[in-house]
């Protein structure tokens, strides 16, 4: 089969475009041999097919809430492309030994650089180009007592050049990330190309994590029986906050940030619920750091750091913890080492290196520097200038004088590259398929005593080098049928037994705000819907109901009156679902109630994530449509999805940070009947009264059973009493009070006479002495007794708030960076 008859034949090179390895078809037209076998089923990919597909990858995606942070724009969806990149195991076996043979030379000068450093001495390796590094982190270099094997998984982002020769771009090793990106990427692929993934059956991924999990409880420190390992995250708005999200789920390790840890005697620990009053219990003994060296410790490397652990460095000095990888591994992604690699390895390792890197001069060799400023001042469009600890466009738009001048004044901290032609791959944009730039990004595990790459990873094409990147499911043929995924046929399985996982305050925290955060969208979204339902059955050019006027005045006393004109009530419904800005809208505790469900991730079911895929499906619904019945419809979908959350969460493990999430949601529920009844102390005409009743009852969910429960008129003292003292009604202030109490008691510092319970008992006396008769007694219009009834339970519910948030959650002063401490102005403050 020849090329011009393949439906995803890329376009022909342009005249300046530089000739490309082709990763589909050869200079011949035929297929690639890892494409031979599957060309059937390629060719029955039409676009028509590719659409389907395309749009079902996007839903998947969406549902699953994989999301990719940009520092600037935020969070972007994960861009995922149809076409897989497919690699023999012939040619895979030539890349496998050189990541292996990579990664242990990158171990071996990781673990000489802060040992004897006798590259740097002996000069095989220039000192400027590594002790210039951001990386290379002193407070852990050490003449004795180093770790010999410091890197425990590796990335290496590969490209090829036009011969089809993998060249390395970049080592990642610092916190390499795209291991979960990856392991989506494949279950997304094989659900939506089942035929073509079954034919051509490439090695499963799961077995890797499986080793992964294994090499991370095996690398805990000596005498350690049952290590606990931890997955360090920088926190939910970090730019792979998915990635390492997915990782702690799948290994089944807890997701931490630096605020969730205390060094204790030269110890890590977790911190327990009620820090700083209760002493820590529970010590960390293994960290997958996720979180960039220089951020870990703001004790002894970065000062302003509010990302990592006062007293982590020392710990790692102790012994008491390990780190993977290591702290000052970052010194490997230094584009300066690349030209020395092949000598460092000849002196370490005693081989030959077998992947080049991408060809790199390094300035502060002076034959190196003439070489990248003659390139630099000729305008050469394959080089690239850059500095060895920074991003590959610092230098952009500088001209080639000024660069030339950096380069004069710090020669040790500025590089020269190649920039290679690299491979492409067809890339399917949505009505027809074009030819895209490929990189590779592969990872290495030291498993057992050997490294081990990944037969996967992670492929990345981009339209030019400033685009979004969309990336690639990568499938790695077996070699014979029945061979073993990965190559593991005997991973040992890990010891059995239940433990109980602890949960950090910070994340307790976030458990409960997620509670409030869902009850408070569902209240706004049942408030929208009744005053929608007021103002359909009023009709069109009828004056406003008096029940739609007060529920709107009720939501206005939660989120403000916004900018809407008062008779325009869509105009203000539309702002309430979809303007996160105002606070207190429907829109905003949406947004915060994914912000605290991302810091928590890690112990929620993939389920979770439909619920806002749903919801964003309503907002662009609502966007697009103009029309007023669009808003209630929106409305209703929003309310089904966010109703469907605590089926989810039903389904959760009964542990403390399920218990801490329904005590917020019953909290919150409590007042927000308080809120809602605040409209009935207004009396008004008797059937002005009952349609306002009717309407709270709709809003607060419970008119089907007053209907149930008294079959005449409406009347207030019952309508009160349904909603404030009825135990058996889960709308009500008593069930949730009753509820509040069983979940605070399974807390963990709950003791049956903390505050919180005493205050809950408070309220529950203070509850079943209500008279309802007398609330309905008012003087002038307005019923005072109620109002003094509801203003005395909504501040009992507000203390209670503030009484879980001190006892439950870390209290204390809120951490601040050393480098703001006035220490010598206090002293001498002190002094005066």
């Amino acid at each position: 089969m020849s090329q011009p008859t393949l439906p995803l034949a890329s376009l022909p090179a342009g005249l300046d475009e530089p000739e490309r390895y082709d990763e589909v078809v050869d200079a011949e037209g035929g297929l690639r041999p890892a494409w031979q076998s599957l060309a059937g089923l390629a060719l029955a990919l039409t676009p028509a097919e590719l659409g389907r597909v395309e749009g079902e990858i996007t839903r998947f995606l969406a549902d699953d809430g994989v999301t990719y942070m940009h520092p600037d724009a935020g969070a972007a969806p994960w861009q995922l492309d149809p076409v897989p990149l497919v690699v023999d195991a012939a040619a895979w076996a030539r890349l496998e030994g050189g990541l292996a043979q990579r990664a242990e030379l990158l171990n071996a000068v990781l673990a000489d650089l802060y040992g004897p450093q006798t590259l740097l001495s002996s000069g095989i390796v220039p000192a400027a180009a590594v002790l210039g590094h951001a990386g290379f982190l002193r407070p852990v270099a050490r003449d004795a007592g180093a770790e010999r094997h410091p890197l425990l998984l590796s990335g290496t982002d590969l490209g090829r050049d036009a011969d089809g020769e993998w060249r390395v771009l970049a080592d990642r090793v610092q916190a390499p990330s795209g291991l979960g990106f990856a392991m989506e990427n494949r279950r997304v692929i094989s659900q939506v190309l089942p035929d073509l993934y079954q034919q051509s059956d490439p090695h499963r991924m799961e077995p890797y994590f499986s080793a992964l999990h294994a090499t991370l409880v095996g690398s805990a420190p000596d005498g350690v029986d049952e290590p606990r390992v931890i997955v360090l995250t920088p926190g939910p708005h970090s730019e792979t906050a998915f990635d390492q999200a997915f990782l702690a789920r799948g290994l089944g390790l807890p997701l931490v940030q630096g605020s969730d840890l205390v060094v204790r005697g030269g110890r890590v620990w977790m911190k327990p619920t009620g820090w700083p009053h209760r002493e820590p219990t529970e010590q960390v003994d293994v960290i997958l750091r996720r979180v960039d060296a220089e951020w870990c410790d703001p004790l002894e490397l970065r000062s302003d750091s509010r990302l990592g652990v006062a007293g982590l460095t020392e710990a790692v000095r102790r012994g008491t913890v390990r780190i993977v990888n290591g702290l000052g591994a970052g010194v490997l992604e230094n584009p300066a080492l690349l030209p020395f690699l092949p000598a460092a390895c000849e002196a370490l390792l005693g081989e030959q290196l077998r992947l080049p890197g991408v060809p790199t001069w390094w300035c502060g060799d002076p034959h190196a520097r003439d070489t990248v400023l003659a390139r630099l001042r000729a305008g050469d469009p394959g080089f690239i200038v850059r500095t060895i600890d920074g991003s590959r466009r610092d230098l952009t738009g500088m001209d080639a004088a000024a660069v030339a001048d950096r380069i004069a004044a710090a020669p040790h901290r500025y590089v020269g590259q190649e920039l290679l032609p690299l491979s492409q791959a067809p890339v399917w944009t949505g009505d027809t398929a074009r030819a895209r730039p490929l990189v590779l990004r592969t990872f290495t595990l030291r498993h057992g005593s050997a490294y081990r790459p990944l037969l996967g990873g992670l492929a990345t094409v981009r339209e030019n080098p400033d685009a979004a990147p969309t990336t690639k499911d990568v499938w790695i043929l077996k070699a014979a049928e029945g061979e073993a995924d990965q190559g593991f046929g005997d991973i040992a399985p890990l010891p059995g037994g239940r433990s109980a996982p602890s949960v950090a305050p910070r994340a307790l925290d976030d458990m409960f705000w997620s509670g409030r955060y869902a009850e408070r969208a569902e209240d706004s979204l049942r408030l929208v819907l009744t005053a929608q339902q007021q103002l359909d059955l009023a009709g069109t050019g009828r004056a406003t109901p008096t029940s739609a006027r007060v529920l709107r005045d009720a939501i206005h006393r939660l989120a403000g009156a916004g900018t809407a004109r008062a008779d325009d009530a869509d105009a203000d419904f539309r702002s309430l679902l979809l303007d996160a800005g105002r606070t207190g809208s429907t829109a905003h505790a949406l947004a915060r109630l994914r912000d605290a469900l991302e810091g928590v991730r890690d112990q929620l079911s993939g389920d979770t994530w439909r619920v806002f895929a749903g919801i964003e499906r309503a907002s662009r619904a609502l966007r697009a449509s103009p029309h007023p019945h669009r808003t209630a419809e929106s409305a209703g979908r929003m309310l089904t999805v966010v109703l469907s959350l605590q089926g989810v969460t039903a389904n959760m493990m009964r542990d403390a940070g399920w218990h801490l999430l329904e005590t917020g949601r019953f909290l919150e529920r409590a007042l927000q009947v308080c809120h809602v009844l605040q409209v009935t102390v207004e009396r008004r005409e008797v059937r002005t009264d009952r349609a306002v009743l009717e309407a709270v009852l709709a809003a607060s969910e419970s008119i089907v059973t007053h209907r149930r429960r008294h079959r005449g008129a409406v009347r207030l003292a019952d309508v009160l009493d349904l909603l404030l003292r009825d135990p058996d009604n889960p709308r009500s202030l008593a069930f949730a009070l009753a509820s509040l109490r069983t979940h605070l008691a399974a807390a963990p510092a709950s003791t049956g006479s903390t505050r919180p319970e005493r205050l809950v008992e408070d309220l529950e006396a203070f509850t079943t002495a209500i008279d309802t008769d007398a609330l309905t007694v008012a003087d002038d219009g307005i019923r005072s007794v109620l109002a003094d009834v509801l203003r005395e339970l909504t501040a009992q519910l507000e203390q209670l708030g503030d009484a879980i948030d001190e006892l439950h959650f870390e209290s204390g002063p809120p951490p601040v960076p050393l480098s703001s401490l006035a220490l010598i102005e206090e002293l001498m403050e002190a002094r005066a």
